[in-house]
């Protein structure tokens, strides 16, 4: 029998890499509807609900935008607020400050997807009740892109009030470019230990942990053999997986032993990347 990371897996911070911190903090504060919660000279990290770390945005003088997407890192990191009027409030503050922004039914899910100042992808996004998700014949969930019912989120916050993301929101999942979509599965699935739950074609795959409908999206969109985002670009840093427990966190790290995957210990997590360079922190939730 398969070995599945725990249940209540779940992702937790995500740290980006970014070239100007000002003007980053006045996008995510003011744009995405975050709150400031601890600064310090080139780094700053960002909550919802004024006590949990969210993301963390990391400035360098070094650091630089990449042309295209060719190389393997982060899609996208998707912000999930708690129901369909904070949807429709997120909504209309980006068009308040005129944001470009991208949209898709994805049945389980209506999400909204725009790029921060450096080009990192952000998804904004609402989940439907998790009785009305359907599975095909094979058991997977039927998710696709579809238009969102824009004047519909608008309708259903027109009498609320934005004052920036409520508590509650977290980050749902995050999406990934992957050099090999085969290898990537190995590594998240037999390995790491989560489930897959749907694919899109042939590019690119789903998986979670406790039947949500995904944690993590992986695709070879920028290429077959995408090499690492690289070192002194803006992107990720790294990315953390919350797990329950002690337990927990050394079913995973026996799976690595196991794989011969090499890993950092430290006090209540574990430090890795996955084959193409993408960086992780395995925590205990606190």
């Amino acid at each position: 029998m398969k070995a599945r990371i725990h249940p209540k897996a779940e992702i937790g911070i995500v740290r980006l890499k970014i070239t100007n911190l000002d003007r980053s903090l006045r996008f995510y504060q003011e744009v995405i509807g975050l709150q400031l919660l601890r600064r310090e000279t080139h780094l700053a990290e960002l909550t919802a609900d004024g006590e949990k770390v969210l993301l963390v945005l990391e400035e360098s003088e070094h650091f630089h935008m990449m042309q295209g997407r060719n190389v393997s890192g982060l899609y996208h990191f998707a912000i999930l607020v708690p129901d369909r009027v904070s949807l429709g409030l997120a909504l209309r503050n980006l068009i308040k400050h005129q944001i470009p922004v991208g949209q898709g039914d994805h049945l389980v899910s209506e999400a909204l997807y725009l790029n921060d100042p450096d080009r990192n992808g952000i998804e904004i996004y609402a989940d439907r009740p998790r009785d009305t998700w359907q599975r095909d014949e094979l058991g997977e969930y039927k998710m696709t892109t579809d238009p969102v019912d824009i004047q519909g989120l608008l309708d259903i916050s027109e009498q609320a009030e934005w004052s920036g993301q409520p508590a509650g929101t977290k980050i749902g999942h995050v999406h990934f470019h992957v050099g090999d979509l085969n290898r990537a599965r190995q590594f998240y699935t037999e390995v790491l230990g989560f489930d897959i739950v749907s694919h899109l074609g042939q590019d690119a795959l789903f998986i979670s942990a406790g039947g949500y409908h995904h944690h993590i999206g992986l695709n070879i969109w920028a290429g077959v053999g995408a090499p690492p985002n690289p070192e002194d670009a803006t992107g990720l840093r790294y990315f953390t997986i919350t797990l329950p427990d002690q337990e927990a966190l050394q079913a995973v790290k026996d799976r690595l032993i196991q794989a011969g995957v090499v890993y950092q210990q430290e006090p209540d997590s574990i430090s890795l990347t996955d084959p193409f360079g993408i960086a992780m922190r395995l925590v205990v939730a606190h």
